[in-house]
């Protein structure tokens, strides 16, 4: 699946490409770039995730008849929260419900949270009662509750640290443990890597970004992080890319499929580079034709062996499932 819902994150973008401050960049910059993209990559993905503002509106009618169609809830970016202000806060888009979602096509409704298991109390029960709220929405409407969890460093200078980086596994883990309850609802959980790979022994002699670093674990322990995520995922999951390289990102979905992962929800590892081409628009839409297909097509065949959802241990294989109001015949 596709994932173009981004908004504060590509505003920022194509202000630095087009040496702007990102308040300078108007809504048809990011409705136009989010219907190139979704025109020339839709195609390839099951489904595109995108949000209800700018994406939407202007690209649904790019989507192929098979694509499905999955809207976000949540509005860009967090509140300041916590001690300190270190702490984050998702919030829902503005007189948006999953009801008018449901109305404007969607097949599935997608809540992302940036949730600390060591959060303050406030702050973890604020994120946890938004959850179960989207939940209870989805299951009146009977629609499909994709749930995206993103974890985060309390300090940003932080983020690409030895000590963050051993904290990593634990957080995706305990924070999957939590929302895999039953109280929450979720249908599908979109995961962070368990780990960060620049800093597994085999690859942090800077292999994917020429930065070396001191290494936080083997290829065999992050392994082992994945199989743990897996066993703790109480609903089938599929892994997000946020926003590493393309190259990484394939051995994330490699690793992260062979532990029992139903697939990836990836954005900005697949075309976040035809961003860089925003000024010159041909030679953007070229990009995206041949190299940011070509980004899709190797992640897809890197997932080959994803699990299908049926097969979940939650479900127990398609002969375990049956259609409500099937035809007999």
């Amino acid at each position: 699946m596709m994932a173009i819902d981004q908004r504060g994150s590509l505003r920022r973008a194509i202000a630095k490409v087009m040496g702007r401050d990102p308040q300078q960049i108007t809504s048809e910059d990011l409705t136009q770039t989010k219907k190139t993209i979704t025109e020339n990559l839709a195609p390839y993905a099951t489904a595109v995730l995108t949000d209800p503002t700018y994406g939407c509106p202007y690209s649904v009618l790019h989507l192929p008849p098979q694509t499905g169609l999955l809207l976000a809830y949540e509005k860009s970016g967090y509140e300041e929260a916590g001690s300190m202000d270190r702490e984050r806060k998702s919030r829902p888009v503005e007189n948006w419900s999953v009801e008018k979602a449901q109305r404007a096509g969607a097949d599935a409704v997608k809540l992302l949270i940036y949730y600390r298991p060591d959060a303050s109390d406030e702050v973890r029960n604020h994120q946890q009662d938004l959850v179960q709220g989207v939940g209870e929405e989805c299951e009146r409407t009977d629609m499909p509750f994709l749930l995206e969890l993103v974890s985060y460093a309390l300090d940003e200078e932080s983020k690409d640290t030895l000590e963050f980086a051993c904290r990593k596994p634990d957080l995706v883990i305990r924070s999957t443990a939590e929302f895999s309850k039953a109280d929450y609802k979720v249908d599908i959980l979109k995961l962070e890597f368990p780990a960060d790979l620049k800093w597994a022994k085999e690859f942090a002699n800077g292999a994917f970004d020429g930065k070396e670093r001191e290494a936080a674990y083997t290829l065999k322990e992050v392994r082992e992080f994945c199989r743990q995520l897996n066993e703790t995922a109480g609903t089938p999951w599929v892994i997000l890319s946020a926003g590493v390289d393309i190259e990484e990102f394939l051995v994330q979905v490699d690793l992260a499929t062979e532990a029992g992962a139903s697939g990836f929800l990836c954005g900005r590892a697949i075309w976040k580079d035809a961003i860089n081409l925003y000024i010159d628009k041909a030679k953007m839409e070229e990009w995206l034709c041949t190299q940011g297909v070509y980004n899709f097509v190797r992640a897809n065949a890197y997932a080959q062996r994803a699990l299908p959802w049926v097969c979940h241990r939650k479900f127990g294989g398609p002969e375990n499932i049956e259609l409500v109001e099937k035809n007999p015949e």
